[in-house]
């Protein structure tokens, strides 16, 4: 199985804030803003694994800047790492000001899919090979996430945590 590049799976939706989806505020529901992601993060998955997936967590949410009604919302998704059958997926959500045109990071987030057949086991995805230095550190965090994930879940000992241990050994 060939290693992709996280540009292959890269996952771009562009859609506008309309007052169904407002609060009383006239911003963004945030369960709207987590489906968006989840709808580009899934899309990024299955890109990269080819393969069905399902969503296993929502590792982080940031809702960083309220999006208002009437604005142009684009979340961008894209594998950041990829393991044996699951993946992590990195999202950034941008707001483009309406009268400038200018895009702001407003949002992030980080999903978990895996990749399953047709009964739902399972499947091994293809290896991520990262390119850029924001993909690259994205790429090595990803193990330390998971491997805390692992940790605190109980699934792991400390002990056997060696990426979080060198983060603080020296």
């Amino acid at each position: 199985m060939e290693a992709k590049a996280p540009s292959e799976s890269r996952t771009t939706l562009t859609d506008l804030v309309l007052p169904s989806e407002t609060n009383p505020l006239n911003n963004l529901f945030g369960g709207e803003l987590l489906a968006r992601m989840d709808r580009a993060a899934s899309i990024a998955a299955r890109r990269h694994s080819r393969r069905i997936v399902v969503t296993a967590s929502v590792n982080h949410v940031a809702f960083n800047k309220a999006i208002p009604l009437g604005s142009v919302v684009t979340v961008e998704a894209a594998v950041s790492r990829a393991f044996k059958s699951s993946m992590e997926i990195y999202i950034d959500v941008w707001v483009e000001d309406r009268e400038s045109g200018r895009r702001t990071k407003a949002n992030e987030a980080i999903y978990t899919f895996v990749a399953v057949d047709e009964t739902g086991t399972p499947i091994q995805i293809p290896a991520l090979e990262p390119e850029s230095e924001i993909e690259k550190q994205r790429f090595e965090a990803a193990l330390r996430r998971k491997q805390l994930s692992l940790v605190l879940a109980g699934k792991m000992k400390p002990a056997e945590a060696t990426e979080l241990k060198a983060l603080f050994e020296e």
